[in-house]
C-alpha cells in the first residue's frame, strides 16, 4: 500500500482548442493522493480536462506526466493504473454484473485468477453481492453508478476519475456513494467533476474552480470559503420583499417557518435596509459566488 503514497499526477500548461474555440487555456496543477472536486458550470472544461488526463483526448500543448513520466509515452502502463468511471453511458444492459466487471478486467489486461479475486472484493465493497447475477438493464440509479465505481478500481489503481458519480441519484444513494468515495480515496489520487457540491464538501482535499477553461481558484474547501467571508447573509424578510432581495443578491436559500422567512444571500455588499445577520461560507456560497 504504501507504494501510492507518493505517487504523483502533474499538469503543465495544458490547453486545448476546437478551432477559434479554447475548451482549456494553460491550465497547471499538482496532484497527490487524495480527493479533489472539479467544480464549475457547464462548458468550464471539466469533461475536456478529465478525458486529457485519461489519454481519451490530446491536448493542443501541454503535457500530462505520473510520477515524472509523459502519460503519453506511458500508453498501456499508463491505462493500468488508472480508473475510469464516466456517466451512465454504455454500461451493456444485458451483461450481468460479474459479466461487466470479468469483460473490463480483460480490457485492462488482467489475468483471469487475479480478476477473480478482484471482482469477488469490489462487489461486496460496493454492497452488489445480492446483485451479481443479475442484468445491469435491471439496475437502479444508484446501483449502476456503484457498478462503475466497482469498474474503475479494478486492479488497484493509483488514480480514479469519476464524472458525476451522483448524478440523478436520490439522498440516500448519494451518502452511500459518497462514503464510498471517501473509504477508497486512501492512498489514491480520485479527481470527482461534479454539479452537486455536497458531494465534496467533507471529503474533498482541495477543490479546483473551473470557469471558460481556467482555474479560477483552488485550494483546500474551508480556505477557498474564507475567502468570500463577509459576502454571505442571512435577511429576516417579509414575504413582499422576496422578488426584490431577488432582484438585489445572489439568493442561496429561502426558508420560513411559522413566523418568518429566512433568505441566505450572496453579495459583496451589506444587504442594507433589510435585518440581517452575517453568516459563515461554505462551498455552496462559494459556487454560487462565482459561477451564479
Amino acid at each position: 500500500m504504501n507504494e501510492n503514497r507518493n505517487a504523483n499526477l502533474s499538469l503543465y500548461k495544458i490547453t486545448k482548442r476546437y478551432g477559434s474555440f479554447t475548451a482549456l487555456n494553460d491550465v497547471t496543477y499538482d496532484f497527490t493522493p487524495g480527493v479533489y472536486g472539479l467544480l464549475g458550470p457547464n462548458g468550464a472544461g471539466k469533461s475536456t480536462l478529465m478525458n486529457i488526463i485519461t489519454d481519451n483526448l490530446k491536448p493542443t500543448s501541454g503535457t500530462v506526466k505520473f510520477d515524472g513520466m509523459n502519460t503519453s509515452d506511458m500508453d498501456d502502463d499508463f491505462r493500468k493504473i488508472l480508473g475510469f468511471m464516466p456517466q451512465q453511458q454504455g454500461i451493456y444492459p444485458n451483461f450481468t454484473l460479474e459479466r461487466f466487471l470479468y469483460y473490463m478486467a480483460a480490457l485492462k489486461g488482467m489475468k483471469k485468477k487475479d480478476a477473480k479475486a478482484d471482482i469477488e472484493r469490489l462487489i461486496e465493497l460496493v454492497n452488489l453481492g445480492n446483485a451479481r447475477s443479475k442484468r445491469l438493464g435491471g439496475f437502479s440509479g444508484g446501483m449502476k453508478q456503484r457498478a462503475l465505481i466497482a469498474q474503475a478500481m479494478l486492479a488497484d489503481p493509483k488514480i480514479i476519475i469519476l464524472d458525476e458519480p451522483t448524478a440523478g441519484l436520490d439522498p440516500k444513494e448519494r451518502i452511500r456513494i459518497r462514503n464510498l468515495i471517501a473509504e477508497i480515496a486512501f492512498e489514491k489520487i480520485v479527481i470527482i467533476a461534479t454539479h452537486v457540491v455536497s458531494d465534496i464538501e467533507f471529503i474533498a482535499k482541495e477543490v479546483l474552480l473551473l470557469r471558460q477553461g481556467e482555474i479560477i481558484g483552488a485550494g483546500k474547501p474551508y480556505e477557498l470559503c474564507s475567502k468570500i467571508s463577509g459576502n454571505v447573509f442571512t435577511i429576516l424578510a417579509e414575504e413582499n420583499q422576496l422578488a426584490d432581495i431577488s432582484k438585489q443578491f445572489k439568493v442561496g436559500n429561502i426558508a420560513k417557518d411559522e413566523k418568518h422567512i429566512f433568505v441566505r444571500i450572496i453579495s459583496d455588499k451589506v444587504p442594507q435596509g433589510y435585518k440581517y445577520k452575517s453568516c459563515k461560507p461554505d462551498l455552496e456560497d462559494l459556487y454560487l459566488y462565482y459561477f451564479d
